[in-house]
């Protein structure tokens, strides 16, 4: 038997990098209920007492971004100073600037056609998925998700009320022949008020956020739970650590388990295809594996920067695959539209969908309606392959 170990961590929508992350998609969101066609590639930064929103952003409606700012930082939970942030006396500064001409010419009308949208800018994205999970992601980063959005539900339904809005989750999953078959280690790292003991918070934790979400069948008496190492976590937030738009763009997708492009997501329309062909790269991987062509699949996507067609596709089965590969990628090339116009219509993306996606990851949501989640052309490469 083949014997390892796989970590993937994940953290609430109080950690100072995820704040920026809503932030920067809520401004998307707003812009985008008005002005569907805008451009929009909004990044934020914050530190004890300060926000700041920069980037370019070309649209005909205006938003109040000072306010969208702070009704984001509200419903995340920092409301009193004594969190070490307020959303009320907190300043929030502006430094926005239209998008680049030079950029907006080669979308607009791309070199290889002038009637077709060109990339916003070059790269390379992945997407993969597996069957591991029934959501078809790593079973690793699934369960880290878990846990930290447990720990925001327990905060803001009162079951443990001293908890503060920042927090990280982390799970090592043991694996025998490339399958989970327990959870090793749990770390966590809860924010709280002074004076708990870390007892108590290591008690009810392990009562109300770890033996909620996970599978008892996964946790055995040699399991290591990890709460609070330090001792106490009081100071946290903006207060404890600067955060930046797309610094955790591992827990944004798959955990580490899988190639990044890295590129970010979020405060990005979906005319840069660091977002939207890493929707696409998921939606085609999680098809080819919802299909039963293979048990674990990553999808490679390459643009250049006014061209309308991906410079390349790749795909990767890992040895799984029930057929060759390069009839993978001729199928997927015949199925699926990946210009960036083709993707931005076949998965609806001009719509104001992003703020939901800014915490607890882009993939394998079951908690929401996402288009790049869909398996509706497993079918088609069924017939195909």
């Amino acid at each position: 038997m083949k014997r390892h170990i796989f970590t993937s961590e994940s953290v609430t929508e109080g950690h100072p990098d995820k704040m920026c992350d809503k932030i920067s998609d809520s401004i998307l969101d707003a812009i985008l209920r008005c002005d569907p066609i805008a451009r929009v590639a909004c990044e934020t930064a914050t530190t004890t007492g300060l926000i700041l929103v920069m980037g370019e952003i070309t649209t005909n409606c205006y938003v109040d971004i000072p306010r969208i700012v702070r009704k984001t930082v509200k419903e995340i939970g920092y409301t009193r100073a004594k969190y070490g942030f307020d959303c009320d006396t907190c300043s929030v500064l502006t430094a926005i600037d239209e998008q680049s001409r030079d950029i907006a010419d080669g979308v607009d009308h791309s070199f290889d056609d002038e009637n077709k949208q060109g990339a916003g800018d070059q790269g390379m994205m992945f997407g993969y998925a597996c069957n591991e999970t029934e959501e078809l992601m790593p079973y690793p980063i699934i369960a880290a998700h878990k846990l930290a959005k447990r720990l925001t539900e327990a905060r803001k339904s009162g079951v443990l009320d001293y908890l503060r809005p920042d927090g990280k989750s982390q799970v090592s999953v043991e694996y025998i022949d490339d399958k989970p078959v327990r959870i090793d280690t749990i770390v966590i790292a809860a924010q709280h008020n002074p004076g708990i003991s870390k007892e108590q918070i290591f008690s009810d934790i392990k009562r109300e956020v770890i033996e909620k979400v996970l599978d008892p069948e996964m946790l055995d008496e040699n399991t290591i739970i990890h709460v609070n190492r330090t001792g106490k976590f009081e100071i946290g937030g903006p207060q404890g650590d600067a955060g930046l738009t797309g610094r955790k763009i591992i827990v944004d997708t798959y955990g580490g388990m899988g190639r990044h492009g890295g590129g970010a997501f979020s405060g990005k329309d979906p005319s840069k295809v660091d977002r939207s062909a890493a929707y696409a790269a998921r939606w085609v991987a999680k098809n080819i594996v919802a299909a039963g062509i293979a048990d674990k699949c990553e999808v490679q996507l390459a643009y250049a920067i006014g061209v309308s067609q991906p410079v390349s596709i790749d795909v990767d089965t890992f040895g799984t695959g029930k057929t060759d590969e390069a009839a993978i990628i001729k199928a997927v090339r015949k199925i699926f539209d990946l210009s960036p116009a083709g993707i931005i219509s076949s998965l609806d993306l001009r719509k104001p969908i992003y703020a939901k996606t800014a915490a607890y990851g882009h993939f394998g949501r079951s908690d929401l309606n996402l288009s790049w989640e869909r398996t509706d052309k497993a079918d088609k490469l069924k017939e195909l392959l």
